[in-house]
């Protein structure tokens, strides 16, 4: 799990009744259900309305999700050593003793990716297959994003025509002057909804989700470059000031053949 998504979501919860409680107020003042209905349900109607039903359906299931968990497979300095090992193991024993390394692999990708360099595919061809399943998976992440963003630039909009609803009910009626206050608070609450939806929900989780997609875009780069260099034949020791060359400089004497020695001698 990501601690900080959950950390964030969770601080943002508590530090709203802190600050509804801490003023006095109680927090059943800010439950109104009929605002509820219309924020929440107006949005997620707006966004239904602008996806197709099986992506508006995914987004819903599985968006929160990916935005609180850890994506697999997705630290960059990982693959490198993983890229580093195959190619000491092609050096020594050749492309097809990578076979054997495959099947020990859970990345689907990258699995993928070995099996079309043992099997001699054309390096171009190597690059296209993966590089459109990239393009596929970005797609795909992409839909999510989309929901999430719809719908937190949706969720202010409904907010106020929940607002605007109160308020038309309310000076249909201004016989009563002590009616005023409470229904002018209760026409605000859907604009309050609609803020908190869009601002601790919404905004948060697209920023995270294209967070997660860019680094898994590096983790599969590194991954087509470092897997047709070793079906180049290039040199490991090439392949990984290539393959660092993706990293911030600080990260990058933390990985590779030094880094491994080094660790080794240390442990020793």
């Amino acid at each position: 799990m990501d601690i900080a998504s959950l950390a964030g979501l969770a601080v943002g919860i508590v530090m709203l009744l802190y600050g509804i409680i801490s003023s006095g107020a109680k927090v059943m003042t800010y439950v109104d259900y009929p605002s509820m209905i219309i924020t929440i349900g107006g949005s997620l109607a707006s966004v239904m309305t602008s996806n197709k039903l099986p992506d508006f359906i995914n987004a819903l299931k599985v968006g929160l999700q990916k935005a609180i968990k850890e994506p697999e497979n997705g630290d960059p300095k990982a693959i490198i050593t993983t890229i580093l090992d195959m190619a000491n193991v092609a050096r020594k024993d050749g492309l097809l003793a990578l076979e054997g390394v495959a099947n020990d692999i859970s990345d689907e990708f990258l699995k993928k990716g070995v099996m079309l360099v043992v099997d001699g595919t054309d390096s171009d061809l190597v690059r296209a297959i993966l590089e459109n399943d990239m393009g596929s998976m970005t797609d795909r992440h992409n839909k999510i994003i989309n929901f999430f963003d719809t719908w937190g630039t949706q969720c202010p909009a409904w907010g106020m025509i929940g607002t605007l609803i109160g308020l038309i009910n309310m000076l249909k009626d201004l016989s009563d002057p002590s009616t005023i206050g409470p229904n002018m608070a209760v026409a605000l609450i859907t604009t309050f909804y609609g803020s908190v939806i869009a601002n601790w929900l919404c905004v948060p989780v697209v920023n995270k989700l294209k967070i997660n997609n860019d680094n898994e875009i590096l983790v599969k780069t590194l991954t087509v470059e470092g897997l047709l260099s070793i079906q180049a034949g290039e040199n490991p020791r090439i392949i990984e000031e290539k393959l660092k060359t993706f990293l911030a400089p600080a990260e990058r004497d933390s990985v590779g053949i030094d880094a491994s020695k080094a660790k080794e001698g240390g442990e020793g």
